[in-house]
């Protein structure tokens, strides 16, 4: 099982542009990153901080979610936004030529908090992203995410994610199962993992409850790797966990 640290959420002690040799002082290979810049389309300089970051550190980029608002003000994301729209659009291009200099083939676009979503104006953008995506042989993820933390967020379980991605009737747009999210809202991730495991676009993990590394909370985590071994999963997994406490997070495979 290959690891990946989401940089966005762990190592946030230090700025952004040391994570990715933190990342790689603990033994990691890999980054994934939501959007790291303020707007859709970040300066030249900007780009080339961040690239020249993750190259020099000898790690690779194997997430980024296209700009998805303001997430620490609440945002979940512009695909289903009619005033969001335009940005995501603009994102688009930015998003995959970043991906596409530095290798890294998942694309995470997060659908947006209702009220106002828009169905038909998701279905278009995530098309839109998937044919720019399919130049740099990259697939587009959709994410559901838990109501609990996230009660304005339409799409909150494995079956409303696949029914969008059923409709967009791209082949490079999967399914991004975040186990975590998943469990809270009370899916059975075993059964999920065994019915869907090889076709996944990526999987990111945290214990629930808590939110917390692996091991730290109540799921079968050392059963849910063996079975994303087991049903053929091969891609990197995003620890998309919180870090409570002073120093380096703490990771140990559960």
């Amino acid at each position: 099982m290959r690891f990946s640290v989401n940089a966005s959420i762990l190592l946030t002690g230090l700025p952004l542009l040391e994570r990715p040799a933190a990342a790689a002082k603990h033994g990691f290979d890999a980054i994934e990153l939501w959007w790291p810049f303020d707007g859709p389309d970040p300066s030249g300089a900007e780009l080339a901080a961040l690239r020249g970051a993750i190259r020099d550190a000898g790690v690779r980029l194997t997430g980024l979610n296209f700009d998805a608002g303001d997430m620490a003000a609440g945002e979940r994301g512009l695909l289903a936004r009619p005033d969001g729209s335009g940005r995501f659009r603009a994102n688009v291009g930015p998003a995959v030529r970043l991906a596409g200099e530095l290798g890294c083939t998942v694309l995470n676009a997060l659908y947006g908090n209702g009220p106002g979503t828009d169905r038909e104006l998701a279905v278009a953008n995530l098309r839109r992203a998937a044919d720019a995506a399919a130049g740099i042989g990259a697939t587009v993820v959709v994410e559901a995410l838990n109501s609990h933390e996230n009660p304005h967020y339409p799409i909150t379980s494995s079956a409303a994610a696949f029914a969008l991605i059923d409709e967009v009737d791209r082949e490079n747009v999967a399914f991004l199962a975040d186990l975590y999210h998943l469990h809270r809202m009370g899916e059975d991730v075993l059964a999920l993992i065994d019915r869907h495991g090889a076709s996944l676009g990526h999987v990111q993990v945290a214990d629930d409850p808590g939110r917390g590394r692996p091991g730290s909370g109540d799921m079968p985590y050392p059963e849910i790797f063996a079975r994303l071994s087991a049903a053929g999963y091969r891609g990197h997994v995003g620890l998309e966990y919180r870090h409570e406490g002073p120093g380096a997070f703490d990771w140990r495979h559960a």
